[in-house]
């Protein structure tokens, strides 16, 4: 039976009709959802079951290779003994909740900026595809920002001026703008990566902003002015209009496209309420066939 695709916003994101992804093996279904993923930028799959080992083995299936070069990876080995499949989470090694000066939860606190996963790499991160496995009894938002939509409502003077510019993205920028510390060491191993400030899109036929918390500046203009630009789109593309705000859901899966959006997750007490979700980030290599 073909999957249905119901909006959840105006412009982007769907929930997609009941299935199993664990389960989901055949082509035709994974086609189906790549081409979900290029007209909604966002698909959210409800009550899926999955192991650290399923997930991963699902996002291969459908985007092929994982990315395993995470900035968190610089901080030392992950609790959940690969970097293939990200701790996006508020727990300790032992189960309990991070202290509130806990290094890794300082670290953790960019993510409620806007940003893109591994844009700071090369190649940068596809697809991210997001579990819940521990939920608070609070709101714990993530929000998505739509980067094509944005795009397509600059004014032709804008997206003139933005051909051609491309931005340094550095994860260590974006969490030193929150005034978290970098050894030396770890610098080293944050070197950043350059991609266009406009992506296109080939397969969706659509071009769209890549910008966000991770990216440091603008290449071919002076730092300030880079900076203002990237603050400018920002602000354009953060607009209600663009924003789809998921509540999640015990047992959700949310895939987004990482060139087509930006995403941040939203505050709760985290020094009372233990929130555990798993992360897996594919490789921004060449594009599988869609429906």
């Amino acid at each position: 039976m073909p999957l249905t695709f119901t909006p959840l916003h105006d412009v982007f994101a769907a929930e997609v009709s009941p299935v199993s992804l664990r389960q989901t093996f055949d082509d035709h279904t994974l086609a189906e959802i790549r081409g979900g993923m290029d007209r909604f930028g966002v698909l959210v799959f409800r009550n899926q079951e999955f192991t650290d080992q399923e997930e991963m083995a699902f996002a291969q299936r459908l985007d092929g290779e994982l990315h395993a070069k995470t900035g968190a990876a610089a901080l030392g080995k992950s609790r959940l003994g690969t970097e293939a499949i990200a701790d996006i989470s508020n727990v300790s090694d032992e189960g309990g909740l991070l202290a509130q000066d806990d290094r890794k939860r300082l670290y953790s606190l960019g993510n409620r900026l806007w940003h893109t996963d591994a844009s700071f790499q090369d190649p940068a991160g596809r697809y991210s595809m997001l579990h819940a496995r521990a939920l608070p009894p609070v709101d714990a938002d993530t929000q998505f920002a739509d980067m094509r939509a944005a795009y397509d409502a600059l004014d032709d003077e804008m997206k003139a001026r933005l051909e051609g510019l491309t931005c340094h993205h550095s994860i260590a920028h974006s969490r030193q703008t929150l005034g978290f510390t970098f050894s030396d060491e770890e610098l080293q191993k944050l070197q950043g990566a350059y991609h266009p400030l406009v992506r296109t899109l080939k397969r969706a036929g659509r071009k769209s902003l890549y910008l966000a918390s991770h990216a440091a500046r603008v290449m071919e203009m002076s730092l300030p002015e880079g900076k203002l630009l990237l603050w400018e789109l920002s602000q354009h593309a953060t607009h209600p209009r663009f924003v789809y705000s998921h509540k999640w859901r015990d047992g959700d899966l949310v895939i987004w496209d990482n060139r087509a959006t930006m995403h941040r997750a939203t505050p709760f007490d985290d020094s009372k309420y233990k929130r555990e979700l798993r992360r897996v980030t594919t490789l921004d290599l060449a594009e599988m066939p869609a429906a």
